[in-house]
């Protein structure tokens, strides 16, 4: 059963306050009230009643742009005889992040490899991938292979499986450049390579640059994976479980970092977890995800405060938070 889009969909819904950042325990404060709710009003009350943390700042968005610069319309993509994404439909405006949650085998990572053109030749996939007004299942693999990392950029999951071992990661970061501006200059690759390093929070980056990858922790890494994401200034980022193997307090940071890029850069973002209260730290709406449906979408506040599909309410209801009995087992999604 798919349920219609609440927020006004891909259209601009004004600007609206959002914390940098949010500690772990705000967050499941935040959803703690919900889940005590007896009512969707109560819900609703308690959402607009739950504050951020004094220590942290709050700040404005700007007006999203009311026309999308991605629209995914029917996307179906199967293996052989078995279906993993079955007719899903979304779309993201400039400066918007979506997030795409569900459980693990749910399609997420499917769909967002689909929009890259990823997923292996045996894969067959149908409907349109619209993005900026132009199909990317239609583009020839050389047109598609030039929007890679310079409009469209992935973050991948696990920072040690997508870098290179055996390569300094400010090399790496350079070949990102240099696939898309193959004739920059020296000087202005490490100046580029520099100034990218600095701006996910990374220190020392003349001497780091010239580091291996199992010599940075696993927060660092992260951050090189965003560095080589962003440093060729793409309009869509999709970020897939970038804070999975994270402990709360890196976690925070890197959501932190990827808001600030989001307004500085006036990046969409689609970001993929099958974590609801990370979602609700970055995302403006919500399509919930299960076994390759869309079975809810809408604007965040709402669909925290009023999920209307017996899913999502698992969902929520299986996310544990301060005040969960520890002697009860936790509700399940299946």
């Amino acid at each position: 059963m798919h349920l219609r889009e609440g927020g006004g969909g891909c259209k601009g819904r004004g600007a609206e306050e959002y914390a940098e950042e949010e500690g772990s325990h705000g967050l499941l404060t935040r959803l703690d009230a919900i889940g005590r709710s007896k009512s969707p009003s109560e819900a609703r009350t308690r959402w607009n009643a739950v504050k951020f943390s004094s220590r942290h700042r709050l700040v404005t968005l700007p007006i999203m742009d009311a026309a999308p610069l991605l629209n995914v319309t029917d996307l179906s993509i199967a293996f052989g005889q078995h279906p993993a994404v079955k007719g899903i439909s979304f779309c993201i405006s400039p400066g918007e992040t979506l997030g795409l949650v569900g459980e693990s085998g749910s399609g997420k990572s499917a769909a967002s490899l689909a929009i890259l053109r990823l997923l292996p030749h045996t894969a067959r996939v149908a409907g349109t991938i619209d993005f900026d007004g132009q199909d990317l299942l239609k583009f020839p693999e050389e047109a598609m292979r030039r929007r890679r990392g310079r409009e469209i950029a992935m973050i991948f999951q696990e920072p040690m499986t997508a870098l290179n071992p055996v390569m300094q990661v400010g090399g790496q970061i350079a070949e990102a450049i240099q696939v898309h501006h193959p004739g920059e200059s020296r000087k202005n690759l490490r100046t580029r390579v520099f100034s990218a390093m600095e701006e996910v929070g990374l220190s020392e980056v003349e001497r780091r640059a010239k580091d291996y990858p199992h010599q940075f922790s696993g927060g660092q890494r992260q951050r090189i994976l965003i560095a080589m994401a962003i440093v060729n200034r793409p309009r869509l980022l999709i970020a897939d479980e970038p804070t999975t193997a994270l402990d709360v307090t890196v976690q925070a940071q890197i959501l932190g970092l990827l808001n600030d890029l989001r307004r500085e850069h006036g990046l969409a973002m689609l970001f993929i977890s099958h974590d609801l209260a990370v979602v609700a730290q970055v995302a403006d709406r919500v399509a919930v995800m299960q076994r390759g449906e869309i079975v809810e979408q809408g604007d965040v506040r709402r669909l925290f405060a009023e999920p209307q599909h017996a899913y999502t309410r698992r969902l929520l209801a299986s996310a544990p938070t301060m005040r969960t009995d520890r002697s009860r087992p936790l509700a399940s999604v299946i």
